[in-house]
């Protein structure tokens, strides 16, 4: 007869009783019931503390964090597209300044930007440094620029392309590029230099 005792919880409480409870069938039976019940409490207490924190809130927690942030609801993007949304809005609260701008930007490029006032023309610039080609949520990251920023800036967005030089550093022949059967439009971007 296998041990009826299956529960975590139930295993952990049986632990710490006297050595006459350990051969009990009656008491190890009640501790798998209680047991059971404490495992459905802790795993929803785990769920619960993973949905407090955006990096690991789960689909239906996210719908939260955008309600509470005033954020129309993007429910049938992905998670990361999500939370890089939620995560920029939460960086986005307070005074406006270079720092800020480059933390919201960097929350929706997976990589660096670099931010480069330019007080004599009203603007700035955002320059993404790691990765090639655009980003996945641009157009969020347009969207939370463009409400952060004071209302008399412009603001102009230098993405990264591949350039001659950096194929030519790569030392590959064209049947070796060839080879990645790249479309065009991959090829113009690079982001396969990056992975």
């Amino acid at each position: 007869m296998s041990d009826i005792l299956t529960s975590t919880a139930g295993k952990s409480m049986l632990q710490c009783c006297p050595e006459y409870y350990q051969t009990s069938l009656i008491f190890k039976t009640y501790l798998q019931t209680a047991g059971a019940e404490l495992d459905t409490y802790v795993t929803g207490i785990d769920l619960l503390l993973a949905a407090m924190f955006v990096a690991t809130a789960p689909d239906w927690a996210l719908d939260i964090w955008e309600s509470e942030l005033g954020l129309v609801s993007y429910s049938g993007k992905a998670l990361d597209q999500r939370r890089s949304r939620i995560i920029s809005k939460i960086r986005g609260i307070g005074t406006v300044n270079i720092a800020l701008i480059k933390s919201v930007a960097e929350a929706y490029t997976y990589g660096s930007v670099e931010v480069t006032p330019d007080p004599a023309t009203y603007s700035f610039t955002i320059t993404m440094t790691d990765k090639h080609g655009i980003p996945s949520n641009y157009e969020d990251m347009q969207a939370a620029i463009e409400e952060i920023k004071p209302a008399h800036l412009g603001v102009t967005y230098v993405l990264r392309y591949l350039i001659w030089n950096e194929l030519d550093a790569e030392g590959l022949t064209w049947n070796e590029v060839d080879a990645k059967a790249l479309t065009w439009n991959d090829f113009e971007l690079g982001g396969w230099i990056d992975a």
